[in-house]
Parts: structure tokens; sequence; C-alpha cells
């Protein structure tokens, strides 16, 4: 009769059982979670629930009884920092088995074992990625604000440059108006009264010449 003897023996030797069950929970802890059988999963369960609880207490002694265990060193001192953050609020359920159906060639049942993360863990995970999008916003509005300041400092030199362009404009417009109040000068009106001036001046100088012949005259006689 088999009394108090729960483990499974897996058709493996005592030396040969213990060596590969060290080796699978160093994986698990190293990795998160591991693939393997059902049978072997749930054995796992039992040693990396007592691990758990060893690194739950955190003293030196639970340290040396976990490197019993444990193959790597700095596994160990990695789930003594991380564990009353991770499962500190938890009193057991630190793993869980999702089978995966048989294996090709033996058709042995396969289950994934996988570390828990707490609920909490993944709201405060939810949380911030909630919070990048306003992040994002933030980082927006600035770069708008940067890149209107930069249209604005791109928009002075071309003032300037058309202030340059216009400057010639301006002139060849003036002179334009100069041609054409010339031309107005010179239109037919204008003429008309240069006209009558030349021919004032003509009579003017008719009656002088008149008034001089008299005289010559007189003196004649």
């Amino acid at each position: 009769m088999r009394h108090r003897k729960a483990s499974l023996k897996l058709n493996r030797t005592t030396s040969h059982r213990k060596a590969m069950f060290r080796n699978m929970v160093t994986s698990l802890f190293k990795h998160d979670r591991i693939r393997t059988t059902g049978p072997k999963a749930k054995e796992l369960r039992r040693w990396a629930d007592h691990v758990i609880t060893l690194a739950k207490r955190g003293d030196l002694h639970a340290r040396r009884q976990a490197l019993t265990i444990i193959r790597e060193k700095e596994v160990v001192h990695k789930l003594f920092a991380v564990v009353n953050e991770r499962f500190g609020n938890s009193a057991g359920g630190y793993t869980r088995i999702v089978k995966l159906g048989r294996r090709a060639g033996d058709a042995a049942p396969m289950s994934l074992i996988e570390l828990v993360v707490p609920e909490e863990d993944v709201k405060k995970k939810g949380k911030k990625k909630a919070a990048k999008p306003a992040a994002e916003k933030k980082k927006t509005k600035v770069d708008k604000k940067a890149a209107a300041e930069t249209k604005e400092v791109k928009k002075k030199p071309v003032t300037k440059k058309k202030a340059e362009e216009e400057k010639p404009k301006k002139a060849s417009k003036e002179k334009a108006d100069a041609k054409k109040s010339e031309k107005e000068d010179k239109s037919p009106s204008a003429e008309k009264s240069a006209k009558a001036k030349s021919a004032e001046k003509v009579e003017a100088a008719s009656e002088k010449v008149s008034k001089k012949k008299p005289e010559k005259d007189e003196k004649a006689s």
C-alpha cells in the first residue's frame, strides 16, 4: 500500500525523477512557461508552489532551501526579488495548466504550465496602455505648435522677398503714371491752347510793327 506517498514515479528512478523536476522548475521560473506532458505538469505544480512559498518567506534559510532545488543562482535571486510584488497577495494558485491535445508520434497528452499573473497587474497594464494615447495627444499638440512657429519663421523672409520684388513693380507703375500724365498734356486741348498762345504772340508782334511804321513815315515827311 502507498500510504503518504503522493508523488508520481513516472517509471523513473528517484535520482532521475528529482533531477528532471529540478531542471523543469528552473526552466519554469526562468521562462515563465514550459510545455510538457500532462502528468509531469501536475507533479511540477507541487514543486513550483513549494519554491514560491520559500521565496515568500524570504529569509536566508529559505533561500538556501530554494538553491537546493533550483539549478541557477540568478533564477533564485530574481524569484526572491519579484515574488512579493507578483504573488504577495495570493495564498495559492500560482500556476496554470492548459491542455494542448496529444503529441504526434506517441499520442501523449500535452499541457502548457505557466505562472499566473494576478489581475491587479493586468489592470495596471491596461491603465498604462490607456494613458499612452493621452501622452501621444500632448506630443501631437506640441508638434503642431512647433510646426506653426516654424511656418511663421518661414513666412517672415518670404514677405521681405516679396517687398523687395514689389519695389521695382511700384517704380514701374510710377513711371507709367508719369508717361500717362505727359500724354494727357500732349492731348488736342493742350495743343489748341498752345496754338492760341502762339497766335496771340504773333498778333502782339504785328501790332508793334504797325505802330513803328507810321512813326517812320512821319519822320520821312
